[in-house]
């Protein structure tokens, strides 16, 4: 039995025949999410059954958009541990921190779930041609899934991304085109061609599903706290689909009565050399602007201008949440740092968050006795060439 109620405008609130197929609202552009009938999940005690079910991504079915349980495509994402880091905490008298790793995910990294989402739905309607611009990991999960669905992929990502996502792309059948310039040139070879060539674009939030496979962090956040969410949660932030979709998660948790009105502090860290986000919230403003000459070794957060930006910034001020930068230096030494002191090796992205704890923790943001999650999204073994190419400029 299908769930999905219907597709709805983040912005103006439009609403959409959640069986046909939608990129962007039609009257105001902006990225459109899955509503569903939380009422009559309700009555079906999910909760109660959740123990019976795989550890993945999808023993929330029933929360999920894809209508019958055989028009999955999955390659057994999702459900990663959750990591007490007992030394890194002590060291910053944090007597509760946590990291939620995310590189176990097939692909290594958290794309894989949005994409498992977004290539079944993508099937489900009749594309027959996915198309993305990505910094790297999207690019490799959309390639792998577009494969494991039968579909043909297209991957358009920066020359100096790094070489294992390129590997990666090719390696599992999609076509990769490197572009000179960052993902916002990579997307607009996109957008150019997509009509032409018949392409569908799976572009961050410019597709409903992606955010859904993404918000499942949250719901295994809750489930493997025992439902009790952490007092503050520290995400990695380029385009902001991860951080909007578990906000969204929580939303949809105390409707079914899963979890109470209490919400973490949501935090959004981006490097110093692209910080659009972290500019646009210490400015006040609704939105953020573009980002000029952006260059950091983490690709993953080298976003210029994220489209649900205004989604990324409501969530922080909703949560009493924060945005702020570190340094490349400051990530460098943080997936050292972690490494040497726990034996998880970071992607810089993920090495960012912990940067940024040390900060906060250091300037009283970050209690003692506070439960502290952050997101390592990705592997540091797809960012060796990169993190390489950085040590030798420090030296």
């Amino acid at each position: 039995m299908p769930f999905v109620d219907f597709l709805e405008c983040s912005r103006c609130q439009q609403t959409f025949d959640s069986q046909e197929l939608y990129s962007l609202c039609s009257e105001c552009h902006s990225p459109l999410l899955v509503r569903y009938d939380l009422e009559l999940i309700k009555q079906k005690d999910l909760k109660g059954k959740l123990y019976t079910r795989k550890p993945d991504m999808w023993r929330y079915f029933e929360v999920l958009p894809v209508n019958h349980q055989d028009d999955i495509v999955t390659l057994g994402e999702g459900y990663t541990p959750l990591l007490p880091l007992n030394c890194l905490g002590q060291s910053r008298e944090i007597k509760n921190l946590y990291v939620k790793d995310e590189s176990l995910n097939p692909t290594g990294s958290f794309k894989a779930r949005g994409l498992s989402a977004a290539v079944s739905m993508a099937r489900c309607l009749g594309v027959q041609k996915l198309a993305i611009p990505t910094a790297g990991n999207a690019g490799g999960a959309l390639a792998a899934y577009g494969a494991k669905a039968g579909l043909a992929v297209f991957v358009f990502m920066p020359d100096d991304a790094p070489k294992a996502n390129v590997l990666e792309v090719r390696m599992t059948g999609a076509s990769c085109e490197l572009v000179s310039g960052t993902i916002a040139d990579a997307a607009k070879i996109v957008a150019e061609r997509k009509e032409s060539e018949g392409w569908f674009d799976v572009s961050t939030l410019k597709e409903p599903y992606r955010i859904e496979g993404k918000k499942t962090m949250g719901y295994e956040l809750a489930e493997q706290f025992c439902w009790e969410l952490p007092d503050v949660v520290v995400y990695p932030t380029g385009g902001g689909t991860g951080l909007i979709g578990m906000w969204k998660a929580f939303a949809e948790m105390e409707k079914l009565g899963w979890i109470g009105a209490m919400r973490p502090r949501m935090v959004a860290v981006q490097s110093e050399n692209c910080a659009p986000i972290v500019s646009a919230f210490e400015q006040k403003k609704n939105s953020a602007e573009e980002w000029e000459a952006p260059s950091t070794f983490a690709s993953g957060i080298r976003v210029p201008k994220a489209i649900g930006d205004f989604l990324i910034l409501d969530a922080l001020r909703e949560s009493s949440g924060l945005a702020l930068s570190v340094s490349e230096e400051e990530i460098y030494q943080s997936i050292c740092e972690v490494g040497a002191s726990e034996g998880v090796f970071l992607a810089p992205e993920g090495a960012a968050c912990w940067a940024a704890i040390k900060k906060m923790r250091m300037q009283g943001w970050i209690g003692a006795d506070e439960k502290v999650v952050f997101f390592n999204t990705g592997s540091g073994l797809k960012y060796v060439d990169s993190i390489q190419s950085f040590e030798k400029v420090m030296q």
